[in-house]
């Protein structure tokens, strides 16, 4: 199941359980975890891309490894929220995980980078460090963004 609302997706998790942010770039992906009660959200891996074979399954000893029960990517809708080209990219990508039988929440993630890299800065972190970090810390903006409007309801 591949949805961006939220109903759905909290109906295929009851129990809750833990979830998966990912910030899909070109380059990299950018991948966050959050508690199994939906409280708060965590920078996690950060994974090179190659070949989508190897993406998937480094995302998949990721997701083993943590017990996830439910995938949040993040969806980069232009600023009217119509879709761009990177758009449909990371929705074909949320199609190419879409077998391993997890629900699949698409969030928008418009500001997400943008407010990230600004508490970088705001932290005076250098250039080089802004990039190690910045797609972990995007995932996890994606992240707490999704969860707290699971959570309200």
């Amino acid at each position: 199941m591949i949805t961006t609302d939220r109903t759905p997706y909290r109906e295929a998790l009851p129990e809750g359980g833990r979830l998966i942010g990912l910030d899909v770039g070109t380059k990299t992906i950018g991948t966050a975890l959050c508690d199994a009660g939906w409280s708060f959200a965590s920078p996690a891996l950060l994974i090179r891309r190659s070949k989508f074979s190897k993406d998937k399954a480094a995302l998949a000893q990721l997701i083993a490894e943590q017990q996830v029960k439910g995938i949040v990517i993040g969806l980069p809708l232009n600023l009217d929220g119509s879709d761009s080209p990177r758009t449909q990219s990371t929705r074909a990508f949320a199609r190419n995980l879409d077998d391993m039988g997890l629900p699949i929440f698409l969030w928008d993630e418009r500001w997400s980078t943008v407010a990230v890299e600004r508490t970088l800065i705001e932290q005076d972190a250098s250039r080089a460090k802004r990039a190690e970090l910045i797609d972990k810390m995007a995932a996890a903006y994606i992240l707490q963004g999704a969860i707290d409007a699971l959570m309200a309801g």
